[in-house]
This record gives C-alpha cells, structure tokens and sequence, in this order.
C-alpha cells in the first residue's frame, strides 16, 4: 500500500472536445513544475492522475496554487481485491468526523469481478459490523468513502478543494495595472485562474511614492507568481505625467486623466511585448474614477481589450479573496502609491470623452508615453 495525492481537474477541461488534450497538456506541465524542486512521482492510472511525494502535506499545498486543479484526494492505493478494499475502507472511516456514511464505488475496470452496487454494498455492510454508532445515509451522509477500481484500487475520504479554473497559459495574456491596493492583485489572480497568462505594470512617481512603495509592489507580484510561476513586472516612471496633469489640466479632472494616461502607458508596453489586453482592479463605483462614465473615458484611451474582473464585487468581497490568496496582508501596508496621492478634493465622477480629450490636449501625450515607456525598468 502506498499514499498518493489524487488530482482532479475542472469540469470545464472535459467540455473542450477535441480540444481537450491540449488543455490536459499544459495543466500537467504546470503541476510538473511545482514540483520541479521536489522529489516526485507522475502516475497515471486508466486516465487518473497522481502524484507520490514524501511530504503529502508539501504536495497538497504546492497543488492547492495550480489554476485547473478542482480537488485533491489523499488516497491509498491498494490491490483490487474485496478483502484489500473492506479493510482499507474500514481504516478510512476512522479519519473522519460523523455519525452517517456513504460508500461510492467506480468501477473502470470491467474485469473486476463485483460492480459498483455490489462493491459498496458489501463494504458499507462490513463497516457497519466493524464499528459502533455509524449508519448509512445514501442522501446526506456526514461524510463519503470513495473507491477507485482501475489498474490498482484506491481509497479515500479526504478531499481538499483546488482553486479550479483553467489551467494557466492557455487563454492569452494581459497586462495587470498593478498598485500597491487590495483590488489589483485579486484581479491578477482571477485573470491567472481563467488561464490567461499575467504580466504587470506598476507607476511609480519618486519621490512623492517611496521606494518602499515599489518594494511592497514587487512583494505582491511575488505573491501572485506562486500562482503562475512566472510573472513580469514592468516599473514605470509616472512623476513627470503627473506634473504635468496638475500644473495644466483642471483639478476635478485629474484622477480620470491620470488613469487616460496609465491605460495607454500600459496599452505601450503590452503591443510592445505582444500582450493582448489590459486587466484592472476596478469596481464600479468604488471610487469616483470607477463609475460608469469613468470607465467609458478610461476606455476610450485603449487599444485593446480591457477586462475588470472585480467589476460587479463589492469591497468585503475582494478583501474575502485577498486573504485567500495572501496579499491581503501585503496590500495594507501603509505605503502610498501614485493613485492615493495628489487626489482632488471633488473628482469629476461623470466626465464626458469629448471633454476630457479637449482638457489633456495642452499637454503632449505621445511625448510623455514614449518617454515612460522607454525608462521603466523590468524586473521577474
């Protein structure tokens, strides 16, 4: 008998048809290399997926980060015989809190000679001869006894949720706007778990933003890079645009000018290292920039795509996912970044396009894009 880590993936992986193995491709590859540090084993059993380790518990947490994992299951793996298999189930019970179990048996090998009903049948009767205090219920049982018959026969009852998903790589790329805020990085994230492959601009605008300020920023990118492997992050210089935005351009209409500003900054960087689109993290009506009509003028300076995943979230949401990923902790640290800073006491909250490009005319916009374009600094 052996433990191994049994690796579901997401339901959606097995509606892709003919696509399919191109999608179970690369989620094994991204499984292969979180452990590309670690003594480990790949097997597979009649289209099942596992893993051995020495650490199960190592494993579980390295699995838990992998976009396309829906479960892991600590199985044992055992011969494919009733004696093997009622033993082992009966072990099995006793990991578990409850008063009421149900016996589910899949049977892929058809050689094996009981079936599925049969199976369970008989290993739910010896539990029930073999323990005090536990009944069955077939409708909502306290807990599940799960049996496998393919090649070997596993068993198990502990199942640990993935964050599902596709698996990472496989949907095109974007360009994260990332601040030093709580709603940035969780739009990262759920942008990585959909598969689409991050890279992240930060603005930076010394010596009003510390350089403490950058280093929480690449602490974050740090973070988001446990989900994705690998991340690039690109630093651009925001002070000089944000001069200009103050000295020339009405003071209501600086933040959504600003933003005009980051969301062709990033548009730049992402047709110059052949991203496809922009993500945001915001929500609308958050904040004054974040209502209807500020998205529309955000918009109306991008070339390509932009996605806002946190769109229809409220705050206490975001912050739920912020923890459950671990940059919560990292996003409240008390360092200002170039959003918080130099804000209008009465924002524009429904600036119209025409207005807006009328207002941002004085100053020169190609010149100043190009010039943060060229000096932002690149880290991984």
């Amino acid at each position: 008998m052996r433990k191994l880590l049994l690796v579901k993936y997401a339901p959606e992986i097995f509606l892709k048809g003919l696509n399919k193995g191109k999608f179970e491709r690369k989620l094994k590859d991204n499984i292969k290399n979180v452990f590309n540090d670690s003594k480990y084993d790949f097997v597979i059993d009649q289209g099942r997926w596992f893993i051995e380790c020495c650490d199960l518990e190592d494993g579980i947490k390295r699995l838990k980060r992998v976009c396309g994992v829906s479960e892991i299951c600590v199985v044992d793996e055992i011969d494919s015989n009733m004696e093997s298999i009622k033993k082992q189930a009966l072990k099995s019970v006793f990991e578990n809190e409850g008063k009421t179990f149900k016996i589910v048996t899949k049977r892929a090998d058809k050689s094996f000679p009981e079936t599925s009903m049969d199976v369970s049948r008989e290993v739910g009767a010896y539990i029930l001869q073999n323990t005090e205090k536990l009944t069955v219920d077939v409708k909502k049982p306290d807990f599940f006894v799960n049996i496998e018959i393919r090649e070997k026969t596993y068993v198990y009852s502990k199942r640990i949720k993935g964050i599902g998903g596709m698996p990472y790589g496989t949907n095109g790329s974007t360009m994260l706007m990332l601040s030093g805020g709580i709603d940035s990085p969780v739009a990262g994230y759920m942008m990585a778990r959909r598969g689409v492959q991050l890279n992240c601009v930060y603005f930076h605008s010394h010596p009003y933003t510390s350089e403490r300020a950058k280093e929480k920023v690449k602490e974050l990118a740090g973070i988001l890079k446990k989900y994705t492997g690998s991340i690039n992050l690109y630093v651009a210089p925001f002070t000089k645009i944000q001069m200009g935005i103050i000295e020339n351009c009405r003071e209501d209409e600086l933040t959504i000018i600003m933003r005009r500003f980051m969301m062709r900054i990033a548009c730049n960087l992402a047709s110059k290292y052949n991203i496809d689109s922009v993500t945001t993290g915001e929500s609308i009506g958050q904040v004054a920039s974040q209502t209807m009509e500020g998205l529309i003028v955000s918009n109306d300076a991008a070339d390509r795509p932009v996605f806002r995943p946190l769109i229809a979230m409220d705050k206490v949401d975001i912050m739920d996912v912020a923890r459950q990923i671990g940059t919560y902790e990292t996003s409240i640290l008390p360092y200002e970044d170039c959003c918080t800073i130099f804000v209008p006491k009465h924002p524009k909250i429904k600036p119209k396009v025409e207005e807006i490009r009328k207002a941002e005319s004085v100053l020169d916009i190609d010149g100043l894009v190009k010039e943060a374009v060229e000096n932002t600094e690149f880290f991984n």
